[in-house]
C-alpha cells in the first residue's frame, strides 16, 4: 500500500510540473510617431511623411499576428525605439501581464521583454567600454512554481563595427555571469547578437571585422569559458538560420543556456526543443519576408514583418532529462548532413566510390547523397561498392566531410558508376541538398573565375593550375565535384581529362 501512496505523490509531483518557452525576435524597427531626436531617418515623422499611423499600425498588426502564432510565455524583443512604442505592442497583447523596456538615452532601439509570468525585478547591465554607442542589456527576475531564474536580452553592436566591439559587451555580460554558476543559479542569454553560432570559424573570412585576431566574442569570451550551450548546433546544418545576408543563412540571434539548466535543480531545458519559426508567411522561397514600406503613387504600400525569423525553445520546472542519441545502425550518408560529431563509429552501408583524387573520394549511397571523404580513402577504389566504418565528420569552409574511416568492407564491383552521376540539366546547381555530387554534362563561358551558362552562372574553382582556361573560351565539363566554399556554391575540376575547351 505504501509503494502505491509514494508512486501516486510521484504522479502529482510530475503532473504539477510546468511547462513554458522562451522565444527572442528581432521585429526590425518597430517606432513610434514622436520626435526624439535619436530616430533613423526613415523614421523621422517630421521628415519622412511615409512613417505615419497607417505604417505604424500595419507594423503593430504584424508583430502582433507573429507573436499570438508563436505564442511563448516569455519573449525577448530588440529593435523597438521607445517605452511608448513598446506600450503599443503590449497594449494589442493583453495576455502578456508583464513587461519591460530599456534603451540609453542615445542610441535609437533598446530592448525588451513580455511576459505571462511575474517579473520579480528588472536591472541594467552597463556596458564596459571607450567606445561610444552602446546598447546595455536588460537582466530580468522571473518565477514560476516558485523557482527564479534570470533571462538576459541583448541587441549587440552590429557588424558595422569590427569584432572589438562586440567583445566589450561580452566581457561586461561574462562579469555579471561569472558567480551565477557557482551558486546554481539558473540563467538564460538570448538576443541578437550580431554573431554567429560559430563565429570562431566565420570570422576568418571577414577580414573587415577581425580586429582581434581571430578572438571572438560570443565564442571565445561568453560561451567557452562559462561553458554555455548555445542551441543551434541542436538543429541540422540546412535549418541554422534566422536572418539571411547576401542570400546567404546567417545566425545573428541566439539562445545561450547555463549549465545549470541542464541538471535536476529549479528550471531545466527541454532536450532538442529548440525550433525557428517560419510560417510560409514569414519565410517563403528561401526569402525572409522584411518590414518594408514605400510609395507608390502617393499612396503606401506596406508589406513584411522582419528581416529576422523568431526563435524559441522550450522549459519545464522538472530535472533535466536527456533525450536518447540516434540509433547509428540506420544512418546513411544523408543522416550525416544533420549531424556535426559522432560519438561513437557510424556503419554505412553499400557506398559507392565515384571519384577519387589521391587519398580523397566522392563517396554515394544509390538513391542518397554524396559526400567527400578527405585525405582518408586510400584504402577505396573507383567503381566499386563497400560497408564502412567512420569515426569523424566535419566542415571545412562549410564543405560536408568524412574525415576518418576506420575499416572498410568490398562488397562487389559497380555495373555502372553512371547510375550515381547527376546530370547538370536537370538540377539546381546552387541548391545545397546537391552539395558534394559528382556533375556531368555541363557547357558553358568560362570568364574571370566563373562558368555562364543558360542565363545562370557557378564559381569554376580549377585545382590543377597547369590547366589553363581563358576568358571567353567555351568548356565542356564531363565531370566536376559541386562544392562549395564559405557558404558559397562552386565547381570544382580536378583534373585535365574532366574538362576541354572547344
Amino acid at each position: 500500500m505504501f509503494k502505491y501512496f509514494i508512486l501516486a505523490i510521484v504522479l502529482c509531483f510530475s503532473l504539477s510540473a510546468k511547462t513554458f518557452t522562451i522565444a527572442s525576435y528581432n521585429v526590425q524597427n518597430l517606432f513610434d510617431l514622436k520626435n526624439d531626436g535619436t530616430e533613423y531617418k526613415e523614421y523621422n515623422p517630421n521628415k519622412n511623411k511615409r512613417w505615419n499611423k497607417s505604417a505604424l499600425n500595419t507594423k503593430l498588426k504584424n508583430i502582433q499576428k507573429v507573436i499570438n502564432d508563436l505564442n511563448p510565455t516569455i519573449i525577448a524583443l530588440q529593435e523597438i525605439e521607445s517605452k511608448h512604442a513598446f506600450e503599443n505592442l503590449k497594449q494589442k497583447l493583453p495576455q502578456y501581464k508583464y513587461g519591460a523596456f530599456l534603451k540609453n538615452k542615445d542610441t535609437a532601439i533598446g530592448v525588451a521583454i513580455l511576459s505571462k509570468i511575474p517579473i520579480i525585478k528588472t536591472s541594467k547591465i552597463k556596458i564596459y567600454s571607450n567606445k561610444s554607442y552602446s546598447r546595455p542589456i536588460l537582466k530580468v527576475r522571473l518565477k514560476i512554481q516558485n523557482k527564479e531564474f534570470i533571462v538576459y536580452i541583448n541587441h549587440w553592436r552590429s557588424k558595422r563595427a569590427p569584432e572589438s566591439y562586440r567583445i566589450d559587451y561580452a566581457n561586461s555580460l561574462k562579469k555579471e555571469l561569472v558567480s551565477l554558476d557557482n551558486k546554481g543559479i539558473d540563467y538564460i542569454v538570448l538576443g541578437d547578437f550580431n554573431s554567429n553560432y560559430n563565429e570562431s570559424e566565420t570570422i576568418k573570412y571577414e577580414k573587415d571585422l577581425n580586429d582581434t585576431f581571430g578572438v571572438t566574442a560570443i565564442n571565445d569570451i561568453l560561451q567557452k569559458p562559462l561553458k554555455l550551450q548555445n542551441l543551434w548546433y541542436e538543429l541540422p546544418y540546412s535549418e541554422r538560420f534566422s536572418y539571411k545576408y547576401h542570400n546567404q543563412n546567417t545566425t545573428p540571434d541566439s539562445i545561450i543556456l547555463s549549465k545549470n539548466l541542464y541538471d535536476k535543480y529549479g528550471i531545466s531545458y527541454i532536450d532538442n526543443s529548440f525550433k525557428v519559426f517560419k510560417p510560409f508567411y514569414l519565410y517563403k522561397n528561401k526569402k525572409i519576408k522584411s518590414w518594408n514600406f514605400v510609395h507608390i503613387k502617393n499612396n503606401l504600400n506596406l508589406k513584411g514583418y522582419s528581416d529576422h525569423l523568431p526563435i524559441i525553445a522550450t522549459f519545464n520546472t522538472n530535472p533535466f532529462k536527456k533525450i536518447k542519441t540516434k540509433d547509428t545502425s540506420n544512418f546513411t550518408i544523408k543522416t550525416l548532413y544533420d549531424i556535426e560529431k559522432i560519438s561513437t563509429p557510424i556503419r554505412l552501408k553499400n557506398v559507392a566510390v565515384l571519384y577519387k583524387v589521391k587519398n580523397s573520394a566522392i563517396l554515394k549511397q544509390k538513391n542518397n547523397r554524396a559526400i567527400w571523404a578527405y585525405n582518408c580513402a586510400n584504402n577505396l577504389e573507383i567503381g566499386k561498392l563497400y560497408d564502412i566504418t567512420i569515426s569523424k565528420i566535419g566542415r571545412y569552409n562549410g564543405l560536408k566531410e568524412i574525415k576518418k574511416i576506420d575499416n572498410t568492407k568490398f562488397i562487389k564491383k559497380i555495373d555502372s558508376i553512371k547510375k550515381y552521376l547527376i546530370n547538370s540539366n536537370k538540377i539546381d546547381l546552387h541548391d545545397m541538398k546537391y552539395q558534394n555530387e559528382l556533375i556531368t554534362n555541363l557547357r558553358g563561358i568560362y570568364k574571370k573565375g566563373y562558368l555562364y551558362f543558360d542565363k545562370n552562372k557557378i564559381k569554376l574553382y580549377i585545382k590543377d593550375k597547369k590547366l589553363l582556361i581563358k576568358d571567353g573560351q567555351k568548356v565542356i565539363i564531363y565531370r566536376a565535384h559541386l562544392s562549395n566554399f564559405r557558404s558559397k556554391v562552386q565547381l570544382v575540376i580536378y583534373k585535365q581529362s574532366d574538362i576541354d575547351v572547344i
